[in-house]
């Protein structure tokens, strides 16, 4: 019961923003239309900065590189994936050509596979009217082990909250990547001076720049 509520809230929210856009047109309220619509393009402007960043931090080309996604579900405890920002982070890493290797321990690779192939706002439609994706995203492999997806990757992205993300071996994850080593963290999970200490490359939302990627051209 308490993970439908979940899913509810998670699709409600999302759908909350687009209705009040059409509710103030409707109504005559062309500001404040204009106001949530600004809401919208601020989200959607965080994710694609986000991937501006890995991209820009990896010499400026994923092309035919391995990045590692930890994380798929909309937030931690849920396999609910219905507008999850990770979808738009993960196709605009496709779009730039990288080789995804997923991991997520709620949900399953048809699911995966079916959000990355899916238009914005198919997932609304009734199950039968969605794309079936029968031979996947190329580009994208879906494991069930984060050290093998991080496994001859050149970069991890940890995109959902996940407790046990905090607990993982680092230190083995970084020696089994490509070096230099990056892991850009979209959800202020792990320790950033300690995954420095390693050696990584850390991109932390919201905390002080890697002095590596000080030196990188400013990402907008």
């Amino acid at each position: 019961m308490n993970e439908e509520r979940e899913k509810i809230s998670g699709k409600l929210k999302f759908l909350r923003l687009i209705n009040y856009v059409y509710i103030c047109e409707c109504n005559g309220l062309p500001e404040v239309a204009e106001y949530w619509k600004h809401v919208i393009k601020i989200n959607d402007y965080q994710k694609i900065r986000f991937v501006n960043r890995v991209v820009a931090s990896m010499f400026n080309t994923v092309s035919g590189k391995k990045v590692a996604i930890l994380g798929f579900a909309f937030k931690k405890d849920t396999g609910d994936t219905r507008e999850t920002p990770e979808i738009d982070v993960c196709k605009g890493l496709l779009g730039n050509k990288a080789k995804l290797s997923i991991y997520d321990s709620q949900v399953n690779e048809d699911q995966i596979q079916r959000d990355l192939a899916m238009k914005k706002f198919d997932w609304d439609h009734p199950l039968h009217l969605q794309p079936m994706s029968l031979t996947g995203v190329k580009q994208v492999s879906v494991v069930w082990d984060a050290y093998t997806a991080t496994k001859d990757a050149h970069a991890v992205c940890i995109l959902t909250e996940w407790d046990g993300f905090k607990n993982l071996d680092y230190k083995k994850i970084y020696d089994n990547m490509h070096k230099p080593a990056f892991i850009f963290d979209g959800r202020n999970v792990v320790d950033a001076d300690k995954l420095r200490k390693i050696g990584f490359i850390v991109y932390a939302i919201g905390k002080p720049l890697d002095v590596w990627l000080k030196d990188m051209p400013a990402v907008v």
